[in-house]
């Protein structure tokens, strides 16, 4: 049921199903409709038109019923179609996988085959193999899937050279398993969705390439009918009579349209990546649906500030509460932490300033983002594209894969600057050069002519926060840009960023899950669970002092040295599902502290000074 959902979300795959569908059900109906035997000829009522009586479609140039020719024909030409799509599929496959898994001497031999198949053009190399074999629809479809082995053995080849040196596949070499029973066990269930994708979107055209045989004489013979051979007996009265090419060219363009239309829907519902329901193209901005506008504000001391905002995902019929009013501010040199598990709410909330959270199926429901004062959610997209990277910019967690991979670092810095401002290219070299400098990147001149994979990954986020700086904006948002760096490089990181927003006066949103992070470099910090702020206040009192419990568990949970054996704390349970949040403080089912007060009512964000917490239990509360 979740294929066919995710199948028919796509309306022209869903339109291209429910076609073929019907078509199929016609054919499986042959030998029960009342129609006419197909090869009975009757001269008198030769060329009958659409309609007349007893000739639903009319009759050809033997007087032969064409509705029943064409549900024969149809069932003939789909049948070969689809029987030479699974044997190219099968041997195509088969030596792929044979040929990417061994590699070597049988990669070569193999491969350079498959090459010498498809140095002929595939229409002569089909003829070819007809003419050696004889005219027939057998021989056509034999001659249909060899010419179309070399595609599925390039497509299947490809994918298996890349898994073959997968870590799986070595264990499974190291357990003892024979190449037999690797290659069908370990390699085949990986490419099986490829190979059913490439089957989809290749039937179609098997069956015009066996339409086109037939309509040269070299398929189907006389007297037996498929749809190509019924185009090629009604070339000589195309003018006279059109009907008679009409009827099987429509069937022919309906069967190859729905299988072509089926065949996009089929990849992308297999695809894994698609399975959340964006089976779209995410649009450049997200998506904005405010039911709720707050009225607007005067003070402009913040150059960031956030109210009230919330982010949904709606999938299907399921509406995730990703960032359920959250409000926050920083200010021009300061640096705000926002801290938190996996799933709380971060990510998505730094993704919603600049509208860059993917829609579908994402979608701003509410609240307000203002920059210096000025509401930007729903701002003109020209003016929102000219803000990200000029005035709010973003370094991500991992370097790799936000670089392009086939780019060197001096282009990369290069665009980033003239995207924004018209300057020449020896101008934005020279910028270029400059920001690696300011980022201490040794040799600077050298590395700007090399592609990201040459640098390390400490180099490469160096480069990240070169291109976040190269348009001097306001807002710097990190998103945990030092998770998969190891310590010593995570302290350069740091230091570097905290060296950069002092002498630039820049503002960071630091994202993170580490309380350690948090104290050596932000002034105020914000906990996030559940989508929504739980706590927030300076660094120092929410460190010494925590009041909400999850904040105390995550402080307990960071290891300290010099200090004597601790005991780690680890927070019991997993953080909720935003799409089914329970009654009450989201918190309450892993809370030690929590009473049955917690778990009925939606606990507000108290404010006591520069300090707020969401619990009405707080710790060092002696009440």
């Amino acid at each position: 049921m979740t294929f066919l959902r995710l199948l028919f979300r796509n309306r022209l795959a869903g339109f291209g199903a429910i076609v073929l569908a019907l078509i199929l059900l016609l054919v499986l109906l042959v030998p029960v409709l009342p129609l006419q035997a197909p090869d009975v000829t009757n001269t008198a009522n030769r060329f009958q038109p659409v309609f007349s009586d007893g000739h639903l479609l009319g009759t050809d140039h033997l007087g032969r019923d064409l509705l029943s020719r064409l549900l024969h024909g149809t069932r003939l030409s789909l049948a070969v179609g689809f029987a030479a799509a699974l044997i190219a599929a099968s041997i195509g496959s088969a030596i792929g996988i044979t040929a990417g898994y061994f590699g070597g001497t049988t990669d070569n031999i193999f491969m350079r085959t498959i090459d010498m198949l498809m140095a002929f053009p595939y229409i002569l190399l089909a003829l070819a193999i007809v003419a050696a074999l004889g005219p027939g629809l057998v021989n056509a479809l034999i001659a249909v899937a060899v010419v179309n082995i070399p595609f599925f053995a390039r497509n299947i080849r490809g994918i298996t050279v890349g898994l073959a040196s997968r870590e799986f596949v070595d264990a499974a070499r190291l357990a003892g398993m024979g190449h037999f029973k690797i290659i069908t066990r370990e390699l085949l269930p990986n490419v099986l969705p490829v190979i059913v994708i490439a089957m989809s979107t290749t039937i179609g055209w098997m069956i015009l390439e066996t339409a086109g045989l037939s309509f040269l004489g070299l398929g189907s013979q006389p007297p037996q009918a498929d749809l190509g051979s019924m185009l090629g007996e009604a070339r000589s009265a195309l003018i006279t009579n059109p009907h008679t090419s009409v009827v099987p060219g429509v069937m022919i363009f309906l069967i190859v349209m729905s299988i072509n239309l089926l065949g996009d829907g089929v990849r992308d519902a297999l695809d894994p990546r698609l399975r959340s329901g964006a089976l779209s193209r995410p649009l450049p901005r997200t998506i904005v649906k405010r039911l709720d506008k707050p009225a607007p504000r005067i003070d402009t001391s913040d150059v960031l500030r956030l109210e009230a905002l919330k982010t949904e995902f709606h999938v299907g019929k399921r509406t995730y509460h990703a960032v359920n009013h959250v409000s926050l501010r920083v200010r021009p040199g300061e640096c705000l932490g926002i801290i938190g598990e996996s799933g709380s709410g971060k990510s998505v909330t730094a993704l919603s300033v600049m509208g860059l959270v993917a829609s579908p199926p994402g979608v701003i429901t509410g609240g307000a983002v203002r920059y210096r004062g000025q509401d930007i959610i729903d701002a003109p997209y020209g003016d929102l594209r000219q803000m990200r990277g000029e005035n709010v910019a973003y370094i991500f967690q991992d370097p790799l894969a936000t670089l392009h991979p086939l780019y060197k670092i001096g282009k990369q810095l290069r665009e980033a600057i003239q995207v924004h401002h018209k300057v020449s290219d020896a101008e934005a070299e020279k910028r270029a050069l400059d920001l690696m400098r300011q980022v201490r990147i040794p040799n600077p001149a050298n590395r700007l002519d090399v592609y990201p994979h040459e640098m390390s990954g400490g180099m490469r986020q160096r480069v990240s926060i070169a291109m976040a700086l190269a348009n001097e904006p306001d807002v710097i948002i990190a998103d945990e840009p030092t998770t998969a760096l190891d310590v010593t490089v995570q302290a350069q990181i740091l230091s570097l960023l905290d060296q950069l927003r002092r002498e630039r006066d820049v503002a960071i949103i630091f994202i993170t899950h580490d309380f350690g992070v948090v104290a050596q470099l932000c002034d105020r910090v914000t906990v996030m669970y559940g989508g929504r702020i739980v706590e927030e206040g300076t660094t120092g009192d929410v460190l010494d002092a925590p009041r909400h419990p999850y904040t105390k568990r995550l402080i307990d949970c960071v290891p300290e040295l010099g200090g004597g054996k601790r005991e780690l704390a680890a927070i019991p349970g997993l953080p909720p599902a935003v799409d089914d949040l329970p009654p009450g403080c989201a918190f309450a089912p892993r809370c030690d502290k929590a009473r049955d007060e917690c778990k009925q009512h939606d606990v507000a964000l108290r404010e006591d000074g520069d300090r707020a917490f969401r619990c009405l239990f707080p710790e060092g509360d002696t009440a």
